[in-house]
């Protein structure tokens, strides 16, 4: 018998290999698809803007306007400024800074915040808030 033949003798190591391969490039795609078909894709993707926001408030009327000071562009329709029950929308579309909401009325509310929605409305995030007076 030729020992040296079987120390040499490297066929089974392709196989191997290739079932290995083939088991890992399956697993792949399954992943991406997966991500694909239940929508994990898209959600990553969306992410808050970054933007400052300073707030101003009027004691004799009880309102309350921010103003985008700097940071990021961000569409009207994804911002709004909430006080409690009440909710005001912006002026001018893009928000960009120096632009200013509308007021928005703070009788009863203890914060005034900025508030970002994604696009599919899916996210949404608190850029900026403050207490009222």
């Amino acid at each position: 018998m030729d020992f040296n033949a079987l120390f040499d003798d490297d066929r089974a190591v392709s196989p191997v290999i290739g079932v290995i391969l083939m088991v890992a490039i399956t697993v792949i795609l399954a992943a991406v698809i997966g991500s694909f078909v239940l929508g994990l894709g898209n959600s990553v993707q969306q992410t808050a803007p970054n933007a400052n926001f300073q707030f101003d408030f009027d004691s004799g009327t009880d309102t309350a306007v921010a103003t985008h000071t700097g940071g990021d562009s961000i569409p009207a329709n994804q911002l709004e400024v909430v006080a409690g029950n009440t909710t005001t929308t912006w002026g001018s579309d893009p928000v960009t800074a120096g632009v200013s909401s509308g007021d928005v009325d703070t009788s009863g509310a203890d914060t005034v915040r900025v508030i970002w929605s994604s696009e599919n409305n899916e996210t949404s995030q608190t850029l900026a808030e403050e207490s009222t007076p």
